[in-house]
């Protein structure tokens, strides 16, 4: 099956697909994307409002879309493709890539049981639900989902089984960003936003609320998988938003209430409060 006739097989089955070229990475990006002039797309770490129908910016230029995938603009790369990748996060998927023997051996000692996909030096562990991505949280294991590709290798064995809370707690270590004095909260007791702790926030009171709203609507709207990455989206949108306030605006508050929100739709309340942490210090 040529590369483009295995992409479309999965475009259908919902998992957004891309080609790759040899060394087993993503084509460049355009002239226009070149060096991320245009901002980036908006599913990105900083969401930008690229709409480039090229295959510009790696796994964010993954789509199920196959009008696209078999656009003219992008029949010479199928040419060209060494091998077929798909965005794990995009699928609602999370790959746990074992890249040898010795983490193969770790994963059937600690992990559940899964679909497992063998690899050239080891396997790939599939499971349901997305979460962030992050390379070598421990030896020889990445964890690929949202903002990262993983490389089609087939269909695999096994019956895929809902992520561990032990692979999101490999990735839990590894968040270290700094969290910036602003989000640390000084008044204690309140978990709602008002405008008395905001006395130095250049907005309004109906604009940061609107805001809030729409991004708290976005994190409820993450029922199945996802809500944690919405979260730091979020977390970072509304940071973006008070970045030339002299402050104080209350963001720990705008936080706090983003937390809450994703704890509502099941993410742990202890990534949940790392993701909205990391978003707002992101911004800065």
């Amino acid at each position: 099956m040529s590369a483009l006739a295995t992409a479309l097989d999965l475009a259908v089955r919902a998992v957004p697909v891309l080609p790759l070229r040899a060394g087993k990475l993503p084509f460049g990006n355009c002239t226009r994307c070149a060096d991320n002039a245009c901002g980036g797309r908006p599913t990105m770490k900083s969401a930008g409002t690229c709409t480039c129908p090229n295959v510009c910016h790696g796994w964010a230029a993954a789509t199920t879309d196959t009008a696209t995938l078999t656009s003219a603009l992008w029949a010479g790369y199928w040419r060209q493709a060494q091998a077929v990748a798909y965005h794990p996060g995009g699928a609602g998927l999370t790959v746990v890539d074992l890249d040898d023997a010795d983490a193969v051996v770790w994963a059937r000692q600690t992990l559940a049981a899964t679909r497992i996909v063998p690899t050239t030096r080891g396997e790939h562990w599939i499971y349901l639900g997305a979460m962030r991505s992050a390379n070598a949280v421990r030896p020889g294991v990445d964890i690929k989902s949202t903002m990262q590709y993983a490389r089609w290798l087939g269909p695999g064995a096994g019956i895929m089984s809902r992520l561990p809370d032990a692979v999101r707690a490999l990735v839990e270590r590894e968040e270290t960003t700094p969290v910036r004095e602003e989000v640390v909260s000084s008044v204690s007791g309140r978990t709602e936003w008002d405008r008395s702790v905001a006395t130095g926030c250049r907005h309004t009171e109906r604009y940061v609320r609107t805001g809030l709203e729409r991004g708290l609507a976005l994190v409820r709207a993450r029922t199945e998988s996802g809500a944690g990455s919405q979260a730091f989206g979020v977390a970072q949108f509304l940071a973006k938003q008070h970045t030339t306030c002299p402050g104080p605006c209350g963001l720990n508050l705008l936080g706090q209430q983003v937390i809450a929100t994703a704890v509502s739709v099941g993410v742990p309340e202890s990534y949940a409060s790392r993701a909205v942490a990391n978003g707002l210090a992101g911004a800065a």
